[in-house]
């Protein structure tokens, strides 16, 4: 299983999502490294397909069931709309299932 996390250096919500993936991740029992990505340029973005700070992939799939790539890949923080409205990190729900999927594949 290939698990990143994307980031920008001018957004603090990557350590909470860091910390969440973790958390979540112990939970769950899966003994998984976790690949820091920071994106600090456009170039990087493009490469990477930057979708925002904080972005989660496993297998190389945003965990966001309702992610669609805009094509905008500039280093900025990401917003999610969450059950609770906006917020800066994804849902830990999210991740749940994302690992769930990711492990029966």
């Amino acid at each position: 299983m290939k698990l990143e996390l994307l980031w920008f250096d001018g957004c603090p919500n990557h350590h909470v999502a860091d910390q969440l993936l973790q958390e979540t991740l112990k939970e769950l029992g899966i003994d998984e490294q976790i690949e820091l990505v920071e994106v600090p340029d456009l170039e990087t973005g493009v490469r990477t397909k930057f979708a925002g700070s904080p972005s989660i992939r496993i297998n190389g799939i945003d965990i966001d069931p309702t992610f669609e790539d805009t094509g905008d890949y500039t280093p900025r923080c990401r917003v999610y709309m969450t059950s609770a409205g906006f917020k800066g990190v994804p849902e830990k729900a999210w991740i749940v299932d994302a690992l769930q999927t990711a492990n029966s594949d």
